[in-house]
């Protein structure tokens, strides 16, 4: 059987969201919307117009390519690729989605079949995805797909389960998806921070700043920001190690900023070195006033052991709670084989929310 053709047309990014040529990103935008809501009946992974806008503009780090295709003059299907331009060369990161009404028609394909194109002439050998899953399931149960890891697992049945392993990618790991309600139970953080700080001692000190590092510490964090690539679990997922300065520090701070990100950090130095042994990131953005947004989390090898990661996301949540007291949930993501940072958070109260398959394919 003949697999249908579609016009695949690229989307153009305007120069702001009121600029006269910015009807499609706007309505590719809504489309974004209505595929968050029909899976996860909620916008809270919804990135805000804004947010998109200036995270998909290109830089020296990435490049990005969005496409769509229309049918009867609407938006029904979205596809992007990114082309790391610092490391992981050999890589390509890419997404297809489709409304509901309008799978099974080969639009998928198609678009698939595009991008996967697009990699091959940019010389792209090795190509990741990610599908999601909303909770309901037993990720150890039956008619589970289980990931080259061993931990966790998706519905074999689910429709993007079912897209990934007929276009030949392999599940190399599950992340689970977790929300904490805020604020946390009383008297939650006190004890927790008691108990951490217990065992850290004296020989830690707790930092925190809003937005932009300071000058005396961003080498340091230029360092910690660099083990995020090496030092957290990828199973069989490839990824280079990172090269991180203060120039590329300052580069993702101000597109946080550009995205109407306000980022909390904290982090946890060592009283005798001077060194920065751990770090932590929460984000909040005016634009989706009732959530949070967990970003880095990391603890130096060095300094493992000491429930640092416990101390500094126990003073991020104080200060989201003291600063934005109208959030009601906060978000974050960890490998579902990372035990300590899931422990730290079950700890806080995260619940489970849902899973993201990641997904590899190697030409």
């Amino acid at each position: 059987m003949t697999t249908p053709s579609y016009r695949i047309e690229p989307l153009f990014l305007p120069a702001s969201l009121d600029a006269a040529e910015a009807a499609d990103f706007l309505e590719f935008s809504d489309l974004s919307d209505a595929l968050a809501l029909e899976l996860w009946g909620n916008l809270d992974r919804a990135t805000p117009r804004k947010a998109r806008l200036e995270g998909w503009r290109d830089d020296e780090y990435g490049k990005l390519r969005l496409f769509f295709v229309r049918l009867d003059g609407r938006m029904v299907a979205r596809s992007w690729i990114r082309f790391p331009q610092q490391e992981n060369l050999q890589d390509a990161f890419l997404r297809v989605d489709v409304l509901q009404e309008f799978c099974g028609r080969g639009i998928g394909q198609a678009l698939l079949r595009h991008v996967e194109a697009l990699a091959a002439e940019d010389g792209r050998s090795t190509l990741q995805s990610f599908t999601e899953h909303a909770p309901g399931f037993d990720p150890n149960g039956p008619g589970i797909l289980k990931p080259g890891t061993g931990t966790g697992g998706v519905p074999a049945a689910a429709r993007g389960v079912r897209f990934a392993v007929a276009a030949g990618y392999t599940l190399e790991q599950v992340t689970r998806f977790s929300a904490l309600d805020m604020p946390p139970s009383d008297g939650v953080l006190d004890a927790l921070e008691r108990e951490a700080t217990g065992i850290a001692g004296d020989q830690y000190e707790i930092l925190g700043w809003t937005d932009r590092c300071p000058d005396e510490y961003v080498e340091q964090m230029a360092v910690l920001m660099s083990k995020m690539s090496t030092d957290t679990p990828a199973g069989a997922l490839h990824y280079d190690a990172e090269v991180w300065d203060a120039k590329r520090v300052r580069h993702v701070e101000d597109e946080w900023k550009r995205t109407g990100l306000e980022s909390l950090v904290a982090v946890a130095r060592d009283r005798a070195s001077g060194e920065l042994a751990a770090y932590s990131v929460l984000q909040h953005t005016g634009e989706k006033p009732w959530l949070a947004e967990q970003d880095d989390t990391l603890v130096a090898q060095a300094h493992r052991g000491h429930r640092l990661g416990m101390l500094v996301k126990v003073r991020n949540l104080r200060r989201l709670q003291e600063d934005h007291p109208e959030v009601e949930r906060v978000l974050t993501f960890n490998a579902a084989e990372n035990d300590h940072m899931l422990a730290i958070n079950l700890a806080l109260g995260f619940r489970p929310a849902g899973y993201d398959g990641e997904w590899q394919r190697r030409r």
